[in-house]
């Protein structure tokens, strides 16, 4: 792999979107309970990388 590959954007997998009208209210809202949890994962990933960010950026910040 080239060092230029790592700068290059990476596409991001398309999410399934299920067909929701035969579902019941039940299984709605087990949907929605995995869907939260997905988003506090991201979530957490966006705050590590930015307490990493803000560690580097403190690490070689110019007096």
């Amino acid at each position: 792999m080239r060092e230029d590959e790592d700068e290059l954007p990476r596409k991001r997998p398309r999410l399934e979107r299920p067909v929701l009208d035969s579902w019941g209210v039940t299984e709605l809202q087990a949907y929605i309970a995995e869907l939260r949890e997905e988003i506090a994962r991201a979530e957490a990933d966006i705050a590590r990388k930015g307490a990493h960010r803000a560690a580097a950026d403190a690490f070689f910040k110019k007096s």
